[in-house]
């Protein structure tokens, strides 16, 4: 594999590239429709570049999960990557990839924060702070052996986890550019001859299993392998581009779930509806069952009751779009949700839980309030989420609330627990009252969601009843 031409420069060595992204390559060079290979930049002083160079880049990838409700286990050898770079000690030799003409796509993961502006970087820098300034100098010196031929563009692919992550990286590149006194026409080039395309990436990657499971596969493929990573079947790629960029990376042709499309945000809003806000819309109720991870709710009857109610007569009808295909889409998600290689905790989707919910619940149920509907379920999740963030005490930032579990941790803006704590303090009992203080919040909702009528009243009485006789037998009255 690693004789095919370089053909892709990846800002990134970590386990989702390798499982995602470096791991199509590999399915399209077997599928014989691409025939290229990826050098790994390294884009922070500390990685796996020196690892993944003594393997000669190449690696194990565990794909584990459901298929038709049987597990299925799927393991593969990538070794799509030619070589690994290490931008703080090989700057010059990234620099020098910019100058092979087929070298021509770009792709990232440097997290959320990767695509960020910052003021006090440099070209100068060997390399740039950066990852934005890090592609501006990259590009430039692509310009410059170019001399800015128009044709000489790339096609650049952020996966971070932001919306928008090629505009946004784009305009910070731009900024970088003009602010470093780069020439006008490298500005023109860089917005004219690139394509720096916004993408939606989905899969789940679990990483190093543990030596124990690791072994196990090590003994399968006959490699003993400490970069070994996991991660579940499904996967996703959507990628907003025009049509001939395709042609240029076309793993669709492979039987990839590679989408290019001329709008992501029909596939955004159902992932961010339907996967997103299952999560969001059930992790308090779980916790305050006792449960502990995703699998163990789904799998329990009340529960996976109650999900499937709020995605298929809910969730799903209030999205606008055609039902067949986003009811595909939520029966993916709760076999995801099944699968018995993945131990998601509930605690752990419950961080920052407040911005989830009015990003990925609210406007479902917005949806069925302002037509005079009030969905029980959806309804049922928020006051649930109200329970969840009454505090007893304060731990420093944290806010400790009780279940059936014990105590456990409140994560999220100071300003949100401030208003939760206030309001379960002022109100106490006055269950209403604490509805109301809450959901009157503009700042929290970006509406005063008192405006709908009966919500209040209705969140109250689910509040009152799990409060009062438990989640369980609150959950009963609405499935039962």
């Amino acid at each position: 594999m690693a004789a095919f031409p370089e053909r892709v420069i990846q800002f990134g060595e970590g386990n989702f590239l390798r499982a995602f992204v470096d791991w199509m390559l590999q399915k399209a060079n077997q599928a014989e429709v691409f025939a290229g290979s990826a050098i790994v930049v390294q884009p922070i002083p500390t990685g796996l570049a020196a690892a993944l160079n003594a393997q000669d880049s190449r690696y194990t990838v565990v794909l584990r999960g459901q298929q038709a409700g049987k597990p299925l286990v799927e393991c593969d050898i990538v070794e799509s990557i030619s070589r690994c770079l290490d931008s703080y000690s090989q700057w010059d030799k990234v620099l020098q990839c910019a100058a092979d003409p087929q070298v021509d796509i770009m792709v990232s993961n440097t997290t959320e924060a990767g695509i960020a502006y910052d003021a006090d970087d440099s070209m100068d820098f060997g390399p740039p702070l950066s990852f934005p300034g890090k592609v501006c100098a990259y590009l430039y010196r692509r310009y410059q052996a170019f001399a800015g031929d128009s044709q000489s563009g790339m096609l650049i692919l952020p996966c971070e986890l932001i919306e928008n992550n090629g505009t946004e990286l784009l305009n910070i590149v731009l900024r970088l550019a003009d602010e470093w006194g780069l020439p006008d026409a490298f500005s023109q080039w860089v917005a004219d001859a690139n394509t720096f395309a916004n993408t939606l990436v989905d899969r789940i990657v679990t990483g190093y299993p543990g030596e124990k499971e690791a072994a196990q596969f090590w003994e399968r493929t006959g490699f003993r392998d400490p970069l070994l990573t996991t991660g579940e079947l499904f996967h996703l790629w959507v990628i907003e581009a025009p049509a001939a960029a395709a042609e240029r990376l076309p793993l669709h042709k492979a039987g990839l779930e590679v989408h290019w499309v001329d709008d992501l945000t029909p596939y955004r809003t159902r992932k961010v509806r339907i996967l997103n806000g299952a999560h969001t819309s059930l992790f308090s109720v779980a916790h305050l069952l006792g449960h502990t991870t995703v699998r163990e709710t789904v799998e329990e009857p009340l529960t996976k009751g109650f999900l499937d109610g709020l995605l298929f007569k809910e969730v799903v009808p209030s999205m606008g779009q055609e039902t067949q295909e986003l009811d595909v889409f939520a029966g993916q998600v709760l076999e995801r949700f099944r699968n018995p290689y993945i131990e998601h905790r509930w605690l752990d989707i419950s961080l920052n839980a407040a911005a989830k919910l009015r990003a990925r619940v609210l406007p479902s149920l917005t949806v069925h309030a302002e037509a005079g509907r009030l969905p029980q379920r959806l309804v049922f999740s928020l006051a649930a989420f109200i329970r969840f963030y009454r505090g007893t005490r304060w731990e420093g930032d944290v806010l400790v609330g009780e279940g059936p579990a014990g105590e456990y941790p409140i994560s999220d803006d100071p300003s949100v627990l401030n208003l939760f704590y206030s309001a379960w303090q002022d109100c106490g009992s006055d269950y209403q009252g604490v509805v109301e203080a809450i959901l009157a919040d503009v700042s929290l909702w970006g509406l005063d969601l008192t405006q709908y009528p009966g919500l209040v009243k209705l969140t109250a009485e689910f509040l009152e009843c799990m409060d009062r006789s438990g989640m369980e037998t609150a959950l009963q009255r609405i499935e039962g």
